[in-house]
């Protein structure tokens, strides 16, 4: 091919997936590199009987996202939870309400600043301990070890999202968001997408990409930073995750349990999907953000403890476990003064845009690359539309292993 005939995207995971769709979709030639050997990114889950998404994973009914998905038949049947079987931990006590210290209408309407931590505005309003458990209530949503520190309006609205709103509600996919994933690329494949796994790239490579065409690069902040040479980028990225997955025969287990000492979120999604898991057998997930020094034993126990409030016995029950450390796996989070505006800038300049879960683009979580996706893409498309070919053509750059 010569020069500034097609469109590149780095990166195979959710936004990757989605800009290469984007662009195929609008007529214009798209190659899709990924670095594994498997496509999804952290939108995987472990094949076999047990089926556990990389931490807990939903889509949201109404947003920009579910409607993309499910105009092209790829929300792979997901299904609303039912939404009973909720419960709390609060100072130590398990309990089947919130504690009163949440019912404050301030968490559910009204403006809340920007320019203050969410410790410091819940403590001015309402007191220390009510910012406990606001704080608490924000870790398992925000998937932050310490969201205190984070921008009170970043944090409320995160809250009003995904338990306050009517709507957008969750939705959970059947066989983990592996069969979405593989759905999404079936669907890239016959829109004309080419995807290349094992198809590593390193700055070198990346330069001459970037002077054979327009290419939207869609990896995690890290990678980014290593490939653009560009420490700022990223910075809002979240911290370390520890993740628990355990495998039981069935009990009355909770649904979901929200821990608001610990921040820590708890979820049986076999209760929605029962091909999760064999039959007569559960699957609980639990996430939590690792605190500064942890490491995984540490967030393993902490995370074990709350099975221990809400399962006793459950050991003798175990028939499947895992566990991980997920880095830079919240997506963006804002601390005080900051907003979506002020995270990467998907346009870096030069024919070059990111995509994913921590640039600026507006929504939460997955929304976030979805929107920033189909930006990053249209952008693409646009400029190798009105780009003036060269008078002679160019050799595309070989990928070569790192």
């Amino acid at each position: 091919m010569t020069r500034h005939d097609e469109v590149t995207v780095i990166g195979g995971g959710l936004a990757g997936l989605i800009a290469a769709v984007e662009v195929a979709e609008a007529g214009v030639p798209v190659r899709l590199l990924e670095a594994r050997r498997r496509l999804g990114g952290r939108a995987t889950s472990t094949p076999g009987a047990w089926s556990a998404n990389l931490g807990p994973h939903a889509l949201y009914a109404g947003t920009g996202l579910w409607t993309w998905l499910r105009g092209r038949g790829l929300d792979g049947g997901a299904r609303r939870p039912s939404p009973t079987g909720v419960r709390w931990r609060w100072r130590g006590a398990a309990r089947s309400t919130p504690p009163a210290a949440l019912l404050r209408p301030g968490l559910v309407r009204g403006p809340v600043p920007v320019e203050v931590d969410l410790r410091t505005w819940a403590t001015d309003r309402w007191g220390p301990g009510t910012a406990d458990a606001v704080a608490g209530l924000a870790g398992p949503l925000t998937f932050d070890a310490d969201p205190g520190r984070l921008s009170a309006a970043f944090v409320v609205e995160r809250v009003r999202r995904v338990l306050l709103h009517p709507r957008p509600t969750a939705r959970y996919v059947p066989g983990g968001w592996s069969t979405m994933v593989g759905g999404l690329a079936d669907h890239a494949r016959r829109s004309g997408v080419r995807i290349e796994l094992d198809a590593a790239v390193d700055a070198a490579v990346l330069d001459g990409l970037r002077s054979a065409g327009p290419v939207v690069l869609a990896v995690e902040p890290g990678a980014a930073r290593r490939l653009l040479g560009e420490d700022e980028v990223g910075p809002g990225a979240g911290r370390r995750v520890a993740l628990l997955d355990v495998g039981l025969r069935a009990a009355r287990d909770p649904y979901v349990v929200l821990d608001l000492d610990e921040a820590i979120f708890w979820t049986r999604p076999s209760a929605v999907l029962d091909d999760l898991a064999p039959a007569g057998s559960d699957l609980l997930q639990l996430s939590g953000g690792l605190r500064s020094g942890e490491i995984l034993d540490d967030g393993e126990r902490r995370l074990e403890r709350v099975i221990d409030a809400f399962a006793p016995g459950w050991r003798d029950r175990v028939e499947w476990r895992r566990r991980a450390v997920v880095k830079e796996a919240t997506g963006a989070v804002d601390l005080p003064g900051r907003t979506w505006r002020d995270r990467p800038a998907i346009d870096r300049g030069d024919g070059l845009w990111l995509a994913g879960d921590w640039v600026a683009a507006p929504g939460h979580l997955a929304e976030v690359s979805w929107s920033s996706a189909v930006t990053a893409a249209a952008a693409a498309v646009t400029a190798l539309r009105t780009a003036r070919p060269p008078a002679r053509s160019a050799r595309r750059p070989a990928l070569r292993p790192v």
